[in-house]
């Protein structure tokens, strides 16, 4: 089982709106982040079913390279799902619907990356995700994502590197997994 997992059953989960959201932040700015990756944003009207969200309700989804995300999708799970399309494999990304799949390596180098990626967003930052991901019920060894991130996520860290998505120095390279550096 995966060191992090989203709740099972978002009927399970109330509404928490002390998450920072889709329509929180200017939505040109994540659009921007992720042009980086190939993958584009489409946001669906409110109260319209996320094509391709594994979760449902106000979850992201993916299909193909667009993530599709609503006004209240918080932006940790459209940047968790966004992290799942740049750390997949080339071929599970050209097949890509709805369920992203992966390992516990790959799951743990998606969390620490979408941790990395809200430094990127202006109204965001890593503490800010953490705590977010922490109030949605993301689950960590050692009890919370900030205690999971400076102190146990070193093999997420060199996931990463050595897949290329990120450079030693802990900064995103703009490349998706499985594409060489020219």
């Amino acid at each position: 089982m995966s060191e992090s997992s989203n709740a099972a059953n978002s009927a399970d989960k109330p509404l928490l709106d002390d998450v920072i959201r889709v329509r929180n932040i200017e939505a040109a700015q994540l659009s921007q982040l992720l042009r980086s990756y190939d993958l584009s944003v489409e946001c669906v009207d409110s109260g319209t079913t996320i094509p391709g969200s594994f979760w449902g309700d106000e979850e992201a989804g993916l299909i193909g390279n667009v993530l599709f995300v609503r006004p209240d999708t918080p932006i940790h799970s459209a940047l968790h799902e966004a992290c799942h399309y740049i750390c997949m494999s080339h071929e599970r990304r050209k097949n890509l619907d709805t369920n992203a799949g992966g390992d516990y390596d790959e799951e743990n180098g998606v969390c620490y990356l979408q941790i990395l990626l809200s430094d990127y967003l202006a109204t965001l930052n890593k503490s800010r995700m953490m705590a977010d991901m922490d109030s949605w019920g993301y689950s960590f060894r050692l009890g919370s994502t900030q205690k999971w991130f400076e102190q146990d996520a070193e093999d997420a860290h060199n996931w990463l590197i050595k897949n290329d998505i990120i450079d030693e120095g802990g900064c995103p390279t703009w490349r998706l997994r499985g594409t060489a550096s020219t």
